[in-house]
């Protein structure tokens, strides 16, 4: 049923994992590695064909002229001014969600879930008109606030499975022991499940905020101004800006990569934890 671990593999195919993976590695990284170059390449040598050779200078500049010619400051407030508040909804809400469905048991309550977990399913594709229409009717159209109602409205779902699911592993006795000493059910969320919980919404807050944050259907879709632009689709305002300057691209991409980079490492220890929690249990 499970692939049998390497360290018990034949030898041969011990050799042919030690060779694969780091030329797996290489590939998946070769386009990231291209681009982080490019970002510090000069405009001269895309000019002379110096496509992926060694650049000729080192253009640290590239990152500063960024900032300084285009609105990449703007469109990186724009991007941590929906996704934080993104972050915090969805959270907040598939807590209070996934603990009502996985401590109560009613008769809708299966229905209530499949509702959850459906909208997961549902191409964003099918939705881009009614959700466009629906937002203009509400005048939340090129906004930051309709951005943000979108995507925690969304994000609920995914997080209400997770969150229900981890709620689930818990041991009941502790949830039943305070109901039987009367205290609410508002209580017993707060001090006692909530607590356990740590490690879920820290590793459900990296996931969220790098699904937010790398967003550029919905960005391009709900928004159309500078003022609320988030950096995802300002990218591409930077590519009709400078046509052939791919070195300056290259540097923006990669300042808008890497917030979410840096808080998956400060957040790695709790990601990893949150993630393999009851992992072992039967």
């Amino acid at each position: 049923m499970f692939p049998t671990p390497v360290a018990n593999a034949s030898a041969p195919t011990r050799v042919a994992y030690k060779v694969a993976l780091p030329i797996s590695l290489v590939v998946w990284l070769l386009p990231l590695i291209g681009i982080m170059v490019t970002s510090i390449r000069p405009g001269s040598d895309l000019a002379m064909g110096n496509y992926f050779g060694v650049p000729s200078s080192f253009e640290l500049g590239n990152y500063l002229t960024v900032f300084q010619n285009t609105p990449m400051g703007l469109f990186i407030m724009n991007s941590f001014k929906v996704t934080i508040p993104t972050v915090i909804g969805a959270i907040a809400l598939s807590c209070l969600t996934g603990y009502a469905l996985a401590t109560y048991k009613f008769k809708t309550n299966l229905w209530l879930f499949f509702m959850f977990v459906a909208g997961n399913f549902v191409p964003f594709q099918i939705l881009m008109v009614p959700v466009r229409d629906l937002t203009l009717k509400m005048g939340l159209y090129d906004t930051v606030t309709g951005l943000v109602l979108f995507h925690v409205a969304f994000q609920t779902g995914f997080c209400t499975l997770f969150m229900r699911n981890f709620i689930k592993a818990l041991p009941s006795e502790l949830i039943e022991a305070a109901r039987v000493e009367g205290v609410s059910e508002l209580r017993i969320f707060w001090f006692v499940v909530l607590p356990l919980m740590r490690p879920a919404i820290a590793a459900l807050s990296v996931l969220i905020f790098t699904f937010i944050w790398n967003d550029f259907f919905w960005a391009t879709v709900l928004v159309q101004g500078t003022h609320a632009m988030p950096v995802t689709g300002g990218i591409i305002s930077l590519n009709g800006q400078w046509v052939a300057q791919w070195h300056l691209v290259s540097a923006g991409s990669v300042v808008a990569a890497m917030p979410p980079v840096i808080m998956f490492f400060l957040m790695q220890k709790h990601f990893i934890a949150g993630l393999t929690l009851g992992a072992t249990k039967g």
